[in-house]
């Protein structure tokens, strides 16, 4: 029995499914620890700064990765690089179960990250392969916006299953990935805009890092870094610790703090979609630009807000303009050939992910000497920092148009 080859038309909404199946659980696996951290620090007898550096090694192990798995993805192919990144983390995740210490945790947290650092680079370059340029950024929006809802996904896990099973249990859900791991190697081709590109090189060719630092790409590698991560240290440093503000500094309830940073990320998935239609009619680079203005000027606002009722109004407004990150996966891989997207997009968002890696450990540390609503204001003046930066960096729509 013979089995047809999938048309273009199937292979674009499979890989858009497969993404947005995929992405989510790199969302998750992040949150579980935010969900947990405050049980994980009370049992370990740990302090906030400890339980920062939990977060910490996690972005570490994505940073240390990114680079290393975009040039397996790049020079091997997409879908296999895809298929162990997810595989890879989310039996990482589920080992949280059996650990006991600090120490383990940190080491799991860790290797996890290093299977973490491929998802989105290789999910956002599939999605450039596929999909057209009129129409790439609501799709990657669309596909990123699984972020909100695997951390929305996280809270509402952690409501069921702490209290009930404590949350070392929380911590298997992450297994989840593997099936879509197992989707992308079952309904997704390997990209064939990758396989015509390898098909030119001279057998034996490989693609080398140092390309993205060539004198045509190294003004785009460099910005975009830094606008990644300072977009980044931003939103990991408020993120990692916003569940425990509201509980903290704002004397929410655990369970009403959960249900609210439910309803926060569903402000950031129609933010996501939103502002994915708004890059595909003024341009991905000014909706960037946007995005970034806005998480700074509403960061503020939520922070000061004490009762429940602003705090719940508010939250959702400001989490609608935290769709930078929706934006970069469009962005990001149109700045460089496809010979090398892979590493150059991963190199600017995943790298920007480790350089963020110590801020929720500098959060911790601003919670114990002053308070997290310092913190968070600090979070957002990077956001600001990150729209400066983007006006250094091309308006890729544009340029398309005069070509």
């Amino acid at each position: 029995m013979t089995h047809s080859k999938p048309g273009k038309l199937d292979v674009k909404w499979h890989t858009l499914i497969g993404g947005f199946f995929g992405y989510t659980f790199d969302a998750m696996d992040i949150f579980l620890l935010a969900m947990a951290m405050k049980y994980i620090i009370t049992d370990l007898g740990i302090t906030n700064a400890d339980g920062g550096l939990l977060a910490t090694a996690t972005m570490i192990g994505v940073g240390l990765s990114s680079v290393v798995i975009g040039w397996c993805a790049d020079n091997y192919g997409r879908r296999k690089t895809l298929f162990w990144s997810l595989f890879l983390f989310g039996i990482l995740t589920a080992a949280i179960y059996f650990a006991t210490t600090w120490w383990e945790i940190l080491v799991l947290r860790f290797l996890a990250g290093l299977g973490l650092g491929g998802v989105w680079s290789i999910i956002v370059s599939y999605i450039a392969e596929t999909w057209p340029a009129h129409q790439r950024g609501r799709a990657a929006s669309f596909v990123l916006s699984s972020f909100p809802v695997g951390a929305g996904l996280a809270s509402y896990l952690a409501v069921l299953i702490i209290p009930n099973f404590g949350w070392h249990a929380l911590f298997l859900t992450g297994a989840g990935s593997i099936l879509a791991a197992f989707y992308f190697l079952i309904f997704v081709p390997e990209s064939e805009v990758w396989q015509k590109q390898k098909s030119t090189q001279k057998e034996g060719e490989k693609v080398s890092i140092g390309e993205i630092f060539s004198s045509s790409l190294r003004k785009k590698t460099i910005f975009g870094t830094l606008a990644a991560s300072c977009g980044l240290i931003g939103y990991w440093g408020g993120s990692t610790w916003l569940p425990m503000f509201l509980i903290k500094e704002r004397g929410l309830p655990d369970e009403t703090a959960f249900l609210f940073f439910v309803i926060l990320n569903v402000g950031m998935f129609v933010g996501y979609n939103v502002f994915g239609y708004i890059a595909d009619k003024i341009g991905r680079h000014k909706a960037l630009i946007i995005s970034f203005f806005g998480t700074a000027i509403t960061l503020p606002i939520y922070i000061s807000m004490t009762g429940e009722t602003s705090l719940l109004i508010m939250g959702p407004v400001y989490a609608f303009f935290t769709a930078f990150v929706g934006l970069m996966g469009s962005y990001f891989p149109d700045l460089f050939p496809t010979r090398v997207r892979t590493i150059g997009a991963g190199f600017c968002f995943n790298v920007g992910r480790g350089l963020s890696a110590f801020a929720p450990f500098f959060m911790g540390v601003i919670a114990t000497q002053y308070s997290f609503a310092t913190g968070l204001m600090i979070c957002s003046a990077f956001f600001g920092i990150a729209a400066i930066v983007m006006f250094a960096l091309p308006n890729i729509d544009a340029d398309n148009k005069k070509a």
